[in-house]
């Protein structure tokens, strides 16, 4: 079973307004509107750290332009396809 934390967050009065409009638009909770931008905010940066980290891992093997990448790409399609044929 999960646990759940309740969890006191102050906005502007504005920005509240504008969260129960969307959740009856959306008619969803505010708490499930929270809970989804939080998982997305998550996501977005493990994903931008993932990126960081293969952009350091990619320069230091030398791939620099999408040139090189598509070279790679093909070269491994080239490969797969002759290991089918053999």
């Amino acid at each position: 079973m999960s646990k759940y934390r309740v969890v006191n967050v102050s906005m502007p009065e504005e920005f509240f307004k504008e969260v129960d409009r969307l959740a009856i638009e959306e008619n969803r909770t505010r708490s499930e509107l929270y809970r989804e931008a939080l998982r997305q905010y998550i996501d977005a940066r493990k994903f931008a750290r993932l990126q960081r980290e293969t952009a350091a891992r990619a320069r230091d093997l030398g791939i620099t332009t999408e040139e090189d990448v598509e070279r790679i790409v093909d070269s491994v399609r080239l490969g797969r396809r002759n290991k089918k044929s053999a």
